[in-house]
């Protein structure tokens, strides 16, 4: 299942900076806006795996997931 993000992103002193606005720290800064675009999908897929493998491990055994929907 895909999920969908906000990226806010500008350009700012020759260089184009953005942020995803659901997932604190997940920034990035490039040279054009194709690749800051590319640099979000990739560090925010990093995050979001970072962040599974994180929940997980600090739960231990005997754990259930369950699907949120907001």
């Amino acid at each position: 299942m895909q999920q969908t993000y906000t990226a806010v992103v500008k350009h700012d002193e020759g260089a184009w900076i953005g942020w995803i606005e659901e997932v604190p720290g997940v920034n990035c800064q490039e040279a054009t806006r194709e690749e800051l675009v590319e640099s979000l999908r990739i560090t925010l897929a990093e995050a979001i795996e970072f962040n599974r493998a994180e929940a997980r491990g600090a739960a231990g055994k005997g754990y259930e997931e369950l699907p949120i929907a907001v």
